[in-house]
């Protein structure tokens, strides 16, 4: 007769040579040390945040809108973006962020770039003799301003237009239109009637671009001061703040959740 089988150890005694070896505290420093060094990495030299303060860039673009840019992208080609990141040059059509006086960043659209001759007539811009198609331009509701919608204006009109980019302005103006120089860049706000661009203060000199924006990460629900309704088919229905009658939606409401991880256009 074959001997018994043996009973079955218990769990306690099967998993009792196994034993965890938890961090020792030098260990979770340095793996904490390193996490640190590659978000201000990134950070530094790849992805920095941005809050869209201003309508400017309505529709592609809204006030709370949170963005990270591509610091990188247009940076001079050297080791790092030639090697390890993307680098190209700036496109018509480009959303930018530059460095200007006030304020010390801004946020446009490249419209011409440099050998470009342009002009703007009734509002739509006119590109090396053809008109520009330009999907995500708005036009809301402001008033008549010739200076603005017709570009370059033959006399000085706006008092908003920078004097001496005025005084600029007539030296490169060749048969009515604009032609842009070397090394600079023309840019316009995306809500073309409240938008102070280079119509107003001139060219973006290519040292003073620094990024792209890539995603939107976040979008908080905040009004347009140049909405003449709040009515936007292209906007969110959750795109007011504490009409809804229930609680829930109110209490999410504060945020624009279908713009999160929106790709920048």
């Amino acid at each position: 007769m074959s001997d018994p089988a043996p009973a079955p150890a218990s769990f306690l005694q099967r998993w009792a040579h196994v034993r965890v070896h938890l961090p020792t505290l030098p260990q979770v420093l340095a793996s904490l040390l390193q996490t640190v060094v590659v978000a201000l990495f990134v950070l530094t030299f790849v992805l920095q945040p941005l809050l869209i303060p201003s309508e400017s860039m309505e529709r592609t673009l809204l006030v709370g809108d949170f963005l990270l840019f591509n610091k990188q992208i247009y940076a001079p080609p050297g080791w790092m973006s030639r090697w390890l990141l993307p680098y190209r040059p700036i496109r018509r059509g480009d959303i930018i962020v530059f460095h200007h006086s006030q304020p010390p960043m801004l946020i446009k659209r490249v419209v011409g770039v440099p050998g470009d001759r342009l002009r703007i007539s009734n509002g739509r811009v006119i590109l090396n003799g053809a008109a520009l198609e330009e999907p995500y331009v708005a036009f809301e509701p402001a008033p008549p301003n010739f200076a603005r919608d017709n570009f370059p204006a033959l006399i000085y009109s706006d008092p908003e237009v920078d004097p001496e980019w005025w005084r600029q302005m007539q030296s490169v103006t060749q048969n009515g239109e604009l032609v842009v120089p070397q090394g600079e860049y023309f840019v316009l706000g995306d809500n073309r009637n409240h938008s102070k661009d280079s119509r107003y203060w001139g060219f973006v000199p290519r040292q003073a671009i620094i990024a792209r924006p890539l995603v939107i990460y976040f979008s908080v629900a905040r009004p347009s001061s140049t909405d003449v309704e709040q009515i936007d088919p292209q906007q969110a229905t959750d795109d007011k703040l504490g009409h809804e009658p229930d609680f829930a939606e109110r209490l999410t409401a504060f945020a624009r959740w279908r713009r999160i991880f929106r790709v920048v256009h």
